[in-house]
């Protein structure tokens, strides 16, 4: 339970953020709990992060701000373990360093400009610019389907602790905490025709139609088993062979044969010649 001076300090802090809240953050408490703050960060242009809709949660101690948040990103981006505290010098990793002066605002900031560099800690990871690029597109999709699965189970320890997400709620959560922002991205998903399964763009009929049956079979799983890389091999091959002709078939099988009837041929021409004379 948050401590009078805190709830003091956050309800100030939360009415300034409002009113001016910095770049590309967007934040509030929940409404059953001051001391956990739910934030968005969208991602700045010329980032491999533009326009990525990034969503995190602050849990505050009782005693702030005389200590800092955990600080936690739901969102897969490319550069944090998602729902994973990350230690950064705003974060409780380092309470010592925290200024009780520091606010919201200058935590999130700090936190944004950690994510657009490239330093690492506890709790981040390495991934390409391409990674992070196809990461941002698929924002708004997980944040809202909760990565396409009405499943409640965790994917790992790391996920575990107050303020922690559990990966597959089918976006229940994010739902609860930013109900507009959930419809604008439900809209857009119907307006891209993204699939709320895999987060994909499904196909229009016309694409369908246009699909060769030599490309058609790059996706076949022969015998019923092939999955993966496996079924792109034998698909590929089912796709060659549906291209080729008896000859191209079987080219070897007639070049053996040639090369073999030669041989014999020449055998019994020097069988039968006449020997000379000595």
């Amino acid at each position: 339970m948050a401590t009078p001076a805190a709830t003091k300090r956050l309800t100030k802090e939360y009415a300034a953020i409002s009113r001016s809240p910095p770049p590309y953050i967007v934040a509030h408490p929940s409404e059953r709990n001051i001391l956990e703050w739910h934030y968005i960060l969208t991602g700045p242009p010329e980032t491999p992060y533009e326009g990525g809709q990034y969503w995190g949660t602050l849990m505050f101690p009782p005693d702030y701000p005389f200590a800092p948040p955990a600080i936690r990103m739901h969102t897969p981006s490319g550069r944090f373990q998602p729902s994973t505290r990350l230690c950064l010098s705003i974060s409780d990793f380092h309470p010592k360093s925290f200024n009780p002066a520091w606010e919201v605002s200058t935590i999130l900031t700090g936190l944004l400009s950690f994510m657009t560099s490239e330093e690492m800690t506890t709790g981040s990871v390495r991934a390409s610019e391409h990674e992070r690029k196809l990461f941002a597109q698929r924002t708004r999709w997980w944040n809202s389907t909760g990565g396409g699965s009405k499943q409640t189970t965790a994917h790992n320890s790391n996920t575990r602790g107050i303020g922690a997400i559990k990966a597959g709620d089918g976006g229940a959560k994010f739902r609860a905490e930013w109900p507009e922002i959930d419809e604008e991205n439900t809209k857009w998903m119907k307006e891209k025709r993204i699939n709320p399964q895999t987060g994909l763009p499904t196909p229009t009929q016309s694409q369908q139609q246009h699909c060769l049956p030599e490309v058609a079979g790059l996706g076949r799983r022969p015998g019923g088993s092939a999955t993966g890389v496996g079924a792109v091999v034998q698909g590929g091959q089912v796709a060659r062979e549906a291209g080729q002709g008896w000859l191209g078939r079987n080219k070897w099988r007639i070049l053996f044969g040639t090369l073999f009837s030669y041989i014999l041929v020449a055998r019994m021409l020097g069988d039968g010649a006449v020997p000379s004379a000595g």
